[in-house]
């Protein structure tokens, strides 16, 4: 019996260390992410990573002159048929061709700087 109590809390430890080592990850895919679209504000946050094999987010806050705290989420859906947006709660869109070549190029550079920078891995 305390065998199997032991087994069990040893499982949920090892659970819970691959979940916290996952969100590290993203973490830091995302910060790399958000510095491919040039200088973040001080005070500013952007993040831009993958979240699973058809899902992307880009997360931008800032505060402008007049001190009032902005903050967009965007998600990226990839399907068959297309790209779809959505923003903020907003319904989802397909991406005009041009949004989606700047889409697949950030995708492109986000994976070789991930690949490189974090993983040691040159594509």
């Amino acid at each position: 019996m305390l065998a199997k109590l032991l087994s069990g809390m040893t499982a949920q430890r090892d659970a819970d260390r691959s979940a916290r080592r996952y969100r590290d990850l993203i973490r830091q895919e995302a910060k790399i992410g958000g510095e491919l679209f040039g200088p973040i504000q001080p005070g500013g946050r952007r993040e831009f990573f993958c979240l699973d094999r058809h899902t992307w987010v880009w997360h931008e806050e800032w505060t402008d002159q007049d001190g009032r705290h902005h903050a967009i989420t965007t998600r990226f859906d990839i399907r068959p048929q297309g790209i779809l947006k959505a923003q903020d709660g907003q319904p989802y869109r397909y991406v005009t061709k041009e949004e989606g070549k700047r889409f697949c190029a950030a995708v492109r550079l986000y994976n070789e700087r991930v690949h490189a920078e974090l993983y040691g891995v040159a594509l």
